[in-house]
């Protein structure tokens, strides 16, 4: 159930069909002038991230894959959280024993850019999904030393009971100092063991440039995480479809 909760953000994403005859589009094209459904604050590329982030549909005519392949990350005790980095972005490791959390931080070089994500950790009774948004957004904060004001673009919580479970998802867009950060949680809390179960994220980035970063990095990072059929996956984008690319992580290789 876990899995169901950690891909739950992106299960709802509506590829348009684009017929090869079509004229080029690039894949900005269809967001430029996209409002949200549910925020009138976000428009364009930061108003489509924030839809997705919230499992809402989004008019993407193509799979957004990294431009600019880098080293590939799979989490040594999780290889489901495997990917495929740009150039000039390194990932590390989450892998903690109490609480258990499994996850990654990816930074780009400079440490202007970070997506993190957490698709397991859990803690013991009923915890709050505020207190868990407030820790991952107090961390947001003190990684880039920031203590000033900020703005809360774009707010939402909901929750769905199933059965026994309670699900609740909750996200924030905000801007602060020079940044703008997503931060979007799920939590899942199991009265039979008094477990909270949960799955986070968050993508962060110069305001100046967030909307190039969702393009060309969180996207193509969050769609590699999703199951994609292999007759249209391409990791290297070597133009052939990586179940029939001997090395599909190598465009050299076909």
């Amino acid at each position: 159930m876990l899995r169901i909760v950690t891909f739950l953000c992106s299960a709802l994403l509506i590829l348009a069909s684009c017929s090869k005859d079509d004229a080029p589009e690039t894949i900005q094209d269809p967001l430029a002038d996209f409002n949200s459904q549910i925020c009138t604050n976000a428009r364009g590329i930061t108003g489509a991230y924030w839809d997705y982030s919230n499992a809402l549909p989004i008019p993407l005519t193509q799979i957004p894959t990294i431009q600019n392949p880098g080293p590939q990350f799979i989490h040594s005790a999780y290889p489901q959280l495997g990917f495929q980095l740009p150039q000039g972005y390194s990932a590390v490791e989450v892998s903690v024993n109490n609480p258990p959390a499994v996850g990654v931080n990816v930074l780009r070089n400079d440490n202007n850019v970070v997506w993190r994500y957490l698709p397991l950790l859990s803690l013991q009774g009923q915890v709050p999904i505020t207190d868990v948004v407030a820790f991952e957004v107090n961390s947001m904060f003190s990684f880039f030393d920031f203590n000033g004001n900020f703005d809360v673009i774009c707010s939402e919580t909901k929750s769905t009971n199933t059965g026994t479970f309670q699900l609740t998802f909750s996200a924030r867009l905000i801007e602060f100092g020079t940044f703008t950060g997503l931060v979007w949680v799920n939590t899942l809390y199991e009265p039979t063991t008094n477990f909270t179960q949960v799955s986070a994220s968050v993508s962060v980035a110069p305001t100046a440039e967030f909307e190039a970063e969702v393009m060309n990095t969180f996207l193509p990072i969050s769609f590699q995480l999703l199951v994609i059929d292999d007759g249209v996956r391409d990791s290297d984008l070597d133009g052939v479809p990586d179940k029939d690319d001997r090395a599909p992580f190598n465009p050299d290789i076909q």
